[in-house]
């Protein structure tokens, strides 16, 4: 018990317990202004640094497997700096790694403090359902022009709620969308209502993006999610009733897409962008195109090119996380970040079905980051703040099992040194 005090698990005063309500609250509302980055630098980023700042000075602090993901990530952004000596111009590149460095940092944080008070990741979880319902109902409601200036929360009339972009809108969306199909399988039959409300406003907000990632994105997580709960569950009539749920929930929101395929101005976007190769992608200097130059490229540049420079050059960004790292990061990074992803996906599944608190915060972090590396291969993820959030998640988990088998293994030991007594003595 006293190795769990120490380790902030457990509290025992009321100032300290008032702290750690403190802490986690603001710790949630940090993941909430995730949500909402119309500008930059965004709430989130001002609320971050200070949060950061803050809870350091008040002594969390990182264990060592949580130092593991503090040194690759600033391996990586090592790469990155290296990679701006490669510049010419350095206008833009400096302040692109200080904010891949800053989101390096965030990812740390979310782990440390999951570390130190699994119970946070509930509340963290919250706030980021919060988020996505307000953002989903901006990028609603600007869509279909609901009032006067709604189209600030589209872009090339996609819904991007309150983000620059309809492609990191809708991803953003996913984990919440996914802890809302977690809460309708394995939840209070009560809360079915409400959740089931909510995840319908969230999957149109990422239906109404129109990102074809998020998209994929979606539907590859969640059919992930039912299947591994369904590997979890050993019970035939929970199996069966994870089944019946998931297969009403799909009749649901298939009825949904239904009813919104009836509006003209979806039916056409819809019927464009289901289309597998756009001319982006396939014409000249198109998206596969500059892959194969930018791949040939890195091979005469193995400090990379400069953050940027690439997009510069040929007209658009990589979208590609593995030329993206290769071309900002050089090899170095690239290698870097090659070797954080795999670990943190075959750590996090060695972990998956073990009963733990923190399991089913772990399944759906571990289940979306896979899914972010599939659709990294079209897109760019490296400045995507929940990204970060997500790998913090899984370090964090990680590194709640190392804590809880080190206690384990001593209070073992401890045990063993008590001497046995038998009945007749």
């Amino acid at each position: 018990m006293s190795a769990l005090a120490e380790t902030g698990a457990l509290s025992f005063s009321p100032q300290k317990a008032a702290w750690q309500k403190l802490a986690s609250f603001f710790t949630a509302f940090g993941v909430f202004l995730s949500g909402f980055v119309i500008s930059e630098p965004a709430p989130y980023e001002l609320m971050m640094v200070a949060l950061i700042a803050v809870f350091f000075l008040c002594g969390l602090k990182i264990s060592r497997t949580v130092a593991i993901l503090l040194a690759a990530l600033l391996i990586f952004n090592v790469g990155g700096l290296m990679s701006l000596t490669q510049m010419k111009d350095l206008t833009d590149g400096p302040i692109y790694m200080a904010v891949s460095i800053f989101l390096a940092l965030t990812s740390v944080f979310y782990a440390a403090v999951i570390e130190d008070r699994h119970q946070r990741l509930e509340i963290m979880f919250t706030g980021w359902v919060i988020a996505a319902l307000g953002t989903a109902t901006l990028g609603i409601l600007g869509y279909f022009h609901a009032f006067p200036g709604a189209e600030q929360f589209t872009l090339y009339d996609r819904a991007k709620g309150a983000f620059q972009d309809p492609n990191v809108f809708g991803p953003f969306l996913v984990s919440p969308a996914l802890y809302l199909i977690y809460g309708l399988l394995n939840g209070r039959p009560s809360m079915i209502p409400l959740r089931a409300a909510a995840l319908l406003v969230i999957a149109l907000g990422i239906f109404l993006s129109f990102s074809r990632a998020a998209w994929i994105l979606f539907l590859f997580c969640a059919v992930m999610l039912v299947f591994i709960m369904l590997m979890k569950q050993r019970s035939t009539a929970f199996r069966l009733k994870i089944m019946t749920l998931a297969l009403l929930a799909a009749m649901l929101m298939a009825g949904g897409l239904a009813v919104a395929l009836q509006f003209k101005q979806v039916s056409e976007l819809f019927s464009n962008r289901t289309k597998l190769v756009q001319d982006y992608d396939g014409g000249h200097l198109g998206r596969f195109e500059r892959h194969r130059i930018g791949f040939r490229l890195s091979l005469e540049h193995p400090l990379g090119i400069g953050p940027l420079v690439f997009g510069k050059t040929l007209g658009e960004d990589e979208h590609n996380i593995w030329l993206k790292t290769l071309t900002s990061y050089g090899w170095l990074g690239f290698a870097t970040f090659v070797t954080t992803v795999l670990a943190s996906l075959l750590m996090g599944f060695r972990l998956l079905l073990r009963e733990r608190p923190w399991q089913p915060f772990l399944m759906i972090a571990w289940t979306v980051v896979l899914g972010h590396v599939i659709i990294g291969n079209v897109i760019d993820i490296d400045h995507w703040r929940h990204f970060y959030l997500l790998l913090g998640i899984i370090w964090g988990s990680i590194a709640l099992e190392n804590r809880w088998q080190r206690q384990r293994r001593g209070l073992s030991a401890r045990t063993d040194l008590i001497p046995s007594f038998s009945a007749g003595r």
